[in-house]
This record gives structure tokens, sequence and C-alpha cells, in this order.
């Protein structure tokens, strides 16, 4: 009679087990097969290789991928690297407005900031001519609508130029921006409380705008000083 072996039974069921943990590794590992594709996940996290999205072209119209060059139209980059735009307004990157302007003037067109009252250098001048962007040169005030309305900025009755006008909210107050159409530098805010028909204010930052006096001298042909006629010869005196 053969002679029974005691560890026989326990290499059956510890090969049992493990043949049960191998089919239920490889039943766990097909459902997450199945189940990433189908909750959106990117399977590249796990596998390292780059999955398509299921998201076509021609679903999201007007979307590009990653691939995919951009179209030959011109961009903000190209446009802001010429300083120029489709329309004639004046487009520039932050670094080139710091270049052109003065600290100051880039604080009050770029940043809207405020200049304070009575320190300003138009806020009281009587001189006569245009007023043109600080930062592109655009006529937008003439010195025959400027007065004084006692507020300590420059203040006109009425525009000459190409302003925009736009609804401001800031510091909890309800108030009326205008910039400069063509490079969309801030100037300041217009009021109805004006004289003239209208009835309007444009309460302007002197650090906005400039002023091209009229007739200036430093442009004008200088005047030619008269040569004196040669004096006539004495005739000697006779002996």
């Amino acid at each position: 009679m053969p002679t029974k072996n005691p560890a026989q039974p326990r290499s059956y069921i510890r090969r049992a087990r493990q043949g049960t943990i191998c089919i239920a590794a490889c039943a766990s590992a097909l459902l997450m097969a199945c189940a990433l594709p189908a909750c959106g996940h990117d399977a590249s996290s796990s596998s390292g290789t780059a999955t398509t999205s299921n998201v076509t072209t021609s679903q999201v119209p007007g979307q590009r991928a990653d691939s995919t060059p951009a179209s030959a139209a011109p961009t903000a980059e190209t446009s802001m690297a010429s300083g120029t735009s489709d329309g004639g307004k004046i487009i520039k990157t932050e670094d080139q407005w710091r270049k052109e302007l003065t600290p100051e003037q880039y604080h009050v067109l770029r940043e809207k900031g405020t200049e304070r009252p009575f320190t300003g250098q138009y806020w009281n001048t009587k001189t006569q001519g245009t007023y043109r962007c600080a930062g592109c040169g655009e006529v937008l005030f003439s010195s025959t609508d400027k007065y004084d309305s006692g507020c300590g900025w420059p203040s006109f009755s009425e525009k000459t130029g190409a302003i925009t006008e736009t609804n401001d909210t800031s510091f909890g107050m309800v108030r009326t921006e205008v910039t400069c159409t063509k490079c969309g530098g801030h100037l300041g805010h217009v009021f109805e409380d004006g004289p003239g028909p209208k009835g309007l204010r444009y309460c302007i930052n002197s650090a906005s705008i400039n002023l091209e006096a009229a007739g200036d001298q430093s442009k004008a042909t200088p005047a030619t000083t008269p040569v004196p006629a040669p004096a006539p010869e004495k005739a000697p005196d006779k002996k």
C-alpha cells in the first residue's frame, strides 16, 4: 500500500489559490481597459502612450488640434509687433508702450491712472493750439473748447477727434470713461455738467495729451536780418 504524503493536498490547494488570483487579476485588468475610454480618462498617464481624443475637428467648428499649424490670418502677436492693426488702430505690446511713454504717461494711458488735481501741465494753460493724444498723436481737442471748470484738470466742452466712451463703475461710482479710439489710451471722463449747448465737460489728464501750440515759433522759418547798405565813399579833400 502506498504511503500518503500529507503535503500533497496542501500543494493542490496552493496552486488552486494562485490560479484563482491570476484569473481575478486578468479580469480586473480587462474591466479597467474597457472602462477607461468610456469615462474619458487619458490612458497615457498609466501606459505612457498618448491617446486620440474622441472629439474630432468637425465636431468643434473653428477649433484646431495642437499639431495643426495656425492659419495664415494675421494674429495679435504679429499685429502688436508691427504696431498697427486692421482699421488703423494702434496695437503695441506693454513693453513697447513703456519704452515710448514716460512713467506718468504710461500710468495714465495704459493703466487708467489719474494725476492729482492742479498738478498737470495743462490744467490752467491758456495757450492756443491743438491737443493731441500723447500715445499716438491723434488730434483730440482744441484750445477753443477749453475752459476753466475749477476741477483742477484740463476741461473741454467739445471733442475734436475720435474718442470712445465706455461705462465705468470703478471705485463705487458710475462714470463715463473716455479713451483715444486710435490707440485705446485712457484720457479721463466726461460729465454732463459743462457749458455750451451740449452741457458736456471732458475732464482730461494732462499726461494723456500733448499741446501743439498754434504758430509755434520753433517751427517757423527764422526771419532774416536786413543787411545795411554800404555807406557812400567820401570824396577826397582838395588841397
